[in-house]
């Protein structure tokens, strides 16, 4: 089933008096969620009770978990010291996620930096060729591995790109930010047809049972000539995109996919928001 849910917690969350993560999955749950993104953006700091007392708190409210990897995963580093470093921000990051009883980890894949654009896919993708090796390594290949489309033109996740990774391995499931390639591509993203041409594409690339349960990120974002500037809420008017053509446009794939709310502080209300559109259809 499509599921949906938060990234993080939102500020109605804060101003209910609540602070830890175990009291997300019974605050989502209220709200008519599905699912919950945890972030690890400034590093995997967590101890294994931790992530084991969360875990148990999202499986008695039936919620399912996913995490996302340090914001500073860069696989297209030319310095291998430091790419090498983020095989452990991911790797730590499925483990944590394992524990919490998720399996579902997103990640920034890279950023071109001083590279040519050609250089710093291709060394991306060939180091996320040796990240699939530690990850079977690590007996981590049940999960979904999540290379996320990225809203900066400087950031390495095109939609076509973000393909070309996933058929490295089935470990890799593509995590598409709409809100991002909206972003990217100065507002694109308006009419049904412009989400049935990505989606229809991804589908034909790597085929429907890859697909049908992608992972999505969602949110309205402000862009300048060189892409996202910021989340926004969906008060948003200005900006975009609406969620209306994408639900319609799951719909008519038939695609089920685990949908994440990244709104700046509205994360709850938003993915409630997404929830209502799409069963209203």
């Amino acid at each position: 089933m499509i599921r949906f849910g938060p990234s993080g917690n939102s500020e109605s969350f804060y101003a209910a008096g609540f602070s830890h993560t175990e009291e997300s999955a019974a605050f989502v749950k209220e709200r008519g969620l599905d699912c919950f993104e945890y972030s690890f953006g400034r590093g995997v700091r967590m101890s294994e009770e931790k992530a084991a007392s969360i875990g148990e708190a999202f499986r008695t409210a039936g919620v399912e978990i996913s995490v996302h990897a340090p914001y500073f995963v860069n696989f297209a580093n030319p310095d291998d010291e430091m790419a090498a470093k983020s095989y452990g921000y991911v790797l730590d990051s499925g483990k944590m996620a394992k524990l919490m009883g998720g399996n579902r980890v997103v990640f920034h894949p890279a950023a071109q930096g001083k590279a040519g654009r050609g250089e710093a896919v291709e060394k991306t993708e060939d180091r996320l060729k040796i990240l699939r090796d530690y990850i079977y390594l690590n007996d981590l290949q049940d999960m979904k591995f999540c290379p996320e489309t990225m809203g900066k033109l400087a950031q390495i996740g095109t939609v076509e790109e973000i393909v070309r990774f996933c058929k490295i391995d089935p470990v890799f499931t593509p995590c598409v930010d709409f809100g991002h390639i909206n972003a990217r591509e100065q507002g694109s993203l308006k009419t049904v047809d412009d989400y049935l041409s990505r989606l229809s594409y991804m589908i034909d690339e790597l085929g429907f049972e890859r697909m049908k349960d992608f992972h999505v990120h969602f949110s309205k974002i402000m862009y300048s000539s060189k892409g996202e500037v910021k989340h926004l809420t969906f008060a948003d008017t200005v900006y975009g995109p609406e969620f209306y053509p994408l639900a319609v446009a799951l719909r008519q794939l038939a695609l089920e996919p685990y949908l994440v709310s990244e709104s700046a502080g509205t994360q709850v209300e938003d993915a409630a928001e997404m929830k209502r559109i799409y069963l209203s259809l």
